[in-house]
């Protein structure tokens, strides 16, 4: 199954809206607590009236796959197809509130009606009239991976299709409060530019809203495609995950010697990032590698970010942040090798080729 990355647009904790890439200065969080997106001028994309009706992440959500569009020049795509691990939490939290101060009597629908998983996908339909395939997964680590497996499928199908897929997810302060004291972040002050150097438990958790146009074929002059994707859900340590990307590349007729630049999901949390360290010392041992969750923070689908920076490294031909492991890059940048999972459960592989 392979697809082509036609347009793409982000919402990140960085400044990587705009129509320049990635951004020269990086944002560093440091402090105590979570990254959370820089958002654009909403009115350029969505009209204020309906935007007053949005919650956050609708309108990060909506923005986003509007300025895909744009970008890619495809005004209405054949299908939209979103995941997320967790929805609408903002709108969850009021509708749960109201429940509470209310009662259980004379309860707002709209919180509710907006706190539902595909509301950023009907939300997308709705506002360019869309009557297409309409889907929203939620498979926590891998609600991207399925909506991008979705799109391929669909694409092995009928390669004239334009797909329109992506992945979001936010964070506020009440479900911070919450999953901190599940311990998935880190208690102390971090500075994300660090955060691979702190051998303690837990996260710097983020979020994000990333959308990509697909299609079937390339497009000359702008061919970036997915290869390969590839996941499984939970390993049985170090050796298995080493004979499963071993096996998944041999599978796909990929020599792993030809791939340029290794990109691994290290989170800072050291009870499950000594899977990516025994791959650095293993058998990308002479790869160079980098990491991105630094720059955007940990979520259910944080993959849709490392996607999303994997396309311009190979479009731009530059890795914004210092590599982990400085084995020199070849002369040209031709592909990336994507291995991610979070919190060592849900383990997915990406190969992005330029054409």
């Amino acid at each position: 199954m392979t697809a082509y990355i036609r347009g793409v647009a982000i919402l990140s904790p960085q400044k990587t809206f705009g129509d320049q890439g990635f951004p020269d200065d990086i944002v560093v969080h440091s402090g105590h607590g979570f990254m959370k997106c820089i958002e654009p001028a909403y009115r350029d994309f969505i009209d204020p009236m309906a935007a007053r009706r949005m919650s956050r992440i609708v309108k990060m959500g909506v923005s986003s796959a509007l300025k895909c569009l744009r970008d890619s020049d495809v005004p209405m795509p054949d299908a939209i197809i979103t995941g997320t691990g967790l929805g609408c939490l903002d709108d969850t939290e009021k509708f749960l509130a109201s429940i509470f101060s209310n009662k259980e009597k004379l309860l707002n629908p709209t919180p509710f009606i907006q706190s539902t998983h595909n509301t950023v996908a009907g939300a997308i339909a709705l506002a360019i009239k869309c009557h297409g395939y309409n889907a929203t997964y939620t498979q926590r680590g891998f609600s991207f991976e399925s909506a991008l497996e979705d799109a391929l499928l669909q694409l092995d199908e009928n390669q004239s299709k334009n797909i329109l897929v992506g992945g979001f997810d936010e964070i506020t302060e009440t479900s911070y409060s919450l999953t901190s004291r599940l311990g998935l972040w880190k208690n102390h002050m971090v500075d994300g530019t660090k955060l691979y150097e702190y051998n303690t438990r837990g996260s710097l958790p983020g979020e994000g809203a990333a959308f990509f146009m697909l299609g079937g074929s390339a497009i000359p002059g702008n061919s970036v495609r997915i290869r390969m994707l590839k996941l499984f859900y939970e390993a049985d340590g170090i050796d298995d995950i080493n004979e499963r990307i071993n096996r998944y590349l041999t599978e796909d007729g990929i020599d792993p010697g030809s791939i340029d630049l290794i990109m691994l999901g290290f989170s800072g949390d050291n009870r499950t990032d000594h899977y990516y360290y025994h791959l650095m010392s293993g058998i990308f041992n002479d790869k160079p590698v980098t990491g991105f969750k630094h720059l955007c923070g940990e979520y259910d689908t944080s993959a849709s970010f490392a996607l999303w920076y994997a396309w311009h490294i190979i479009r731009n031909q530059k890795v914004m942040v210092q590599l982990l492991k400085e084995n020199p890059l070849g002369e040209k940048i031709n592909s990336v090798l994507i291995y991610n999972h979070l919190r060592g459960k849900y383990h997915s592989l990406y190969l992005l080729e330029r054409c």
